[in-house]
């Protein structure tokens, strides 16, 4: 896969990242594996964490992401003037708190790329190729059942399109950690699979409990 280098900046940074070399101060210990001594790094051998490489599934994984997330905001904003049920509107809110701070991560990640995020809603762009159908998006005309809905209708189908898109969000962390490597990324695909695991779960709950 091909991997995205970060564009260069006008002056070098005061501390380089990744692993720093060893100079010619204090020697510096190296741990050895369990069992093992200890022992004291060479002149010049680079020691601490070796950052990941952005490959294309990381790219695809942000740039697919962004507007799912959109979407999820766009239906969690009908929520407040259409229903009074207190489980939907905190569904809502938990789900508004979580993905904007995660688009707005997402799209700065991008830009140190180099590439801007997607607009809209719309799942095609570069290496972001994610099907709408296979990923939980919701059509133009489900959207629109959702704002004429009310009450108890709104409920119902808020929460059967909202988990749906749960897990199709769910699937494209899960490729993401298969094949990802960026840290940030792969941190954040572990964050929307598990928080939005947990809300399935809850969700399906509610909507087992609303009236036929």
């Amino acid at each position: 896969m091909s991997t995205f280098a970060l564009a260069a900046c006008s002056q070098q940074p005061t501390q380089p990242a990744g692993p720093s070399p060893v100079g010619t101060g204090a020697p510096v210990i190296v741990p050895g594996s369990p069992g093992a001594p200890a022992r004291t790094a060479t002149p010049g051998e680079r020691v601490g964490p070796t950052p990941s490489p952005t490959v294309a599934a990381d790219v695809r994984f942000a740039e697919g992401m962004i507007p799912h997330h959109r979407q999820a905001l766009e239906m969690t904003s009908m929520v407040e003037a259409r229903t009074t049920t207190a489980s939907i509107r905190a569904f809502a809110r938990q789900i508004s708190a979580a993905q904007t701070p995660e688009i707005k991560a997402m799209t700065a990640w991008l830009a140190e790329l180099g590439r801007s995020a997607p607009a809209g809603h719309q799942h095609e762009q570069g290496e972001a190729s994610y099907g709408m159908a296979s990923y939980g998006m919701a059509t133009e005309a489900e959207l629109n059942a959702l704002r004429a809905a009310r009450g108890g209708a709104f409920d119902r189908l808020f929460l059967q399109l909202m988990i749906r898109h749960h897990e199709g969000a769910v699937k494209m962390a899960g490729e993401e950690l298969a094949g990802g490597r960026d840290q940030r990324m792969r941190l954040m695909a572990k964050d929307v699979y598990s928080g939005q695991s947990i809300e399935i779960a809850r969700m399906r709950e509610v909507l087992k409990s609303l009236p036929a």
